[in-house]
């Protein structure tokens, strides 16, 4: 079955749900890369966590997620587009040890520096739009947790995350109250009274049930006695953006010192996607052409028209 994300309503209450099932996008993640068994429970939390999110996108973009530490994990990403099109890569501390039970703090925080980024990136940026970047203190003892506190924090918008990943499945559950709108005729009394129950009735689904439920089974049996309106599904894949241009894009924002002094130590520069695995070689030539474009670009551009 492909990996599905199905969205949903409560009737008549500005409360919306989203549930997300993905095991052949977070197969294709594994298989580039063998983690540890808590790093891979962290990161397919995060990849169910991003898709969740992204789902309701209001532009062409992606969002990408950070969870940087400074414990055997040095850094979680996970990056979601609109098109709900993943990819997902952990950095471990050299010589990292790891327990299979270890938790965040332990894994992330350890000395209290971690820290958890959200990034919106416009596909198609107005011109001086920038990519918007909220960061805060990693504020929680789980994945779902630090999310919760940064949306309630940086988007004043109350959400619930339930999440679980084992070897085979990522799977995730959200619910978030929305503003009162004119179209809905509903007190604000009763509006949080759906908001507390429909959060309770979630809070009942365990780890092994998230994780080994369907998603149309689990929100039958969660939610059973509400009238839910879903909508059509969508469907989350594997998608590395990559390539070779935006690797040199990295090599020239590493300065032509710097990668001539490289060049002369190893004859040519190999840089393997973190992501995808993809190989990239550049030698002498194509890293001269990378910077003879950058200096061409500045010798086009007009003088400028200031006087002293």
């Amino acid at each position: 079955m492909a990996d599905t994300l199905q969205k949903f309503m409560f009737e008549g209450a500005p409360v919306r749900g989203e549930l997300v099932e993905i095991s052949e996008t977070w197969r294709q993640v594994q298989a580039r890369r063998d983690y540890p068994k808590a790093v891979k429970t962290l990161l397919g939390e995060m990849l169910s966590a991003a898709a969740l999110l992204s789902a309701n996108l209001k532009f062409n973009g992606s969002i990408v997620m950070q969870i940087h530490g400074d414990g055997p994990i040095n850094l979680l990403v996970v990056e979601c587009d609109s098109e709900l099109q993943l990819r997902a890569t952990a950095k471990l501390a050299p010589d990292a040890v790891i327990d299979e039970d270890a938790t965040l703090p332990q894994l992330v925080n350890l000395h209290g520096h971690g820290r958890f980024a959200i990034t919106l990136d416009p596909k198609e940026k107005l011109p001086g739009q920038q990519a918007y970047q909220g960061i805060v203190p990693l504020d929680g003892d789980s994945v779902a947790t630090v999310i919760e506190h940064y949306m309630l924090r940086s988007e004043q918008l109350d959400t619930k995350l339930w999440l679980a990943a084992d070897d085979y499945v990522s799977r995730g559950l959200l619910l978030q109250k929305l503003p009162i709108e004119g179209g809905i005729a509903i007190s604000a009394k009763d509006a949080l009274e759906t908001w507390d129950r429909t959060v309770m009735l979630a809070s009942t689904v365990r780890n092994e049930e998230l994780l080994g439920t369907d998603i149309g089974t689990l929100m039958r049996r969660l939610f059973w006695e509400e009238t839910i309106r879903t909508f059509a599904p969508r469907h989350p894949s594997f998608r590395c953006s990559c390539n070779r241009e935006r690797v040199g894009n990295m090599l020239k924002m590493l300065g032509q010192p710097e990668v001539e002094s490289a060049l002369a130590e190893l004859g040519q520069l190999g840089i393997d996607c973190d992501f995808c695995g993809q190989h990239y070689d550049f030698d002498k030539v194509d890293c001269a052409q990378l910077f003879a474009t950058e200096t061409a670009a500045e010798i086009l551009l007009p003088p400028s028209e200031s006087r002293h």
